[in-house]
């Protein structure tokens, strides 16, 4: 079964790391996905740029509106995803633990 991990991190805190801190969790975080190449768990990731970035689509009937920001007030941020295959949610979910970033973050599968 197929199974996403969405990692959601508060963005501000990740911008008070040390330069230091932030190289060793990006660098935990390839290791981890060539981890799950080699056993075969792997199917796609990415990293998403961050909040302010994004933009908010709305239609309605004929109306489309746009609106810069993400549309939830939240502490936390959607920050990238996982798409991993695995037998069975418990796998899943033990597999997300493992995940670096989850140290800092939220992992939702």
């Amino acid at each position: 079964m197929r199974f996403m991990f969405m990692i959601h991190h508060d963005e501000d805190e990740l911008r008070a790391l040390p330069e230091d801190e932030m190289q060793a969790l990006v660098d935990g975080a390839l290791e981890y996905t060539d981890e799950l190449r080699r056993t075969g768990h792997y199917i796609v990731s990415d990293a998403l740029q961050f909040s302010p970035t994004a933009r908010t689509i709305r239609v309605r009937g004929s109306k489309v509106s746009t609106t810069d920001g993400p549309f939830a007030e939240t502490k936390e941020q959607l920050g990238g995803f996982f798409l991993d295959e695995a037998k069975n949610i418990d796998e899943a979910c033990a597999m997300a633990s493992r995940f670096p970033p989850a140290r800092i973050g939220v992992i939702e599968v």
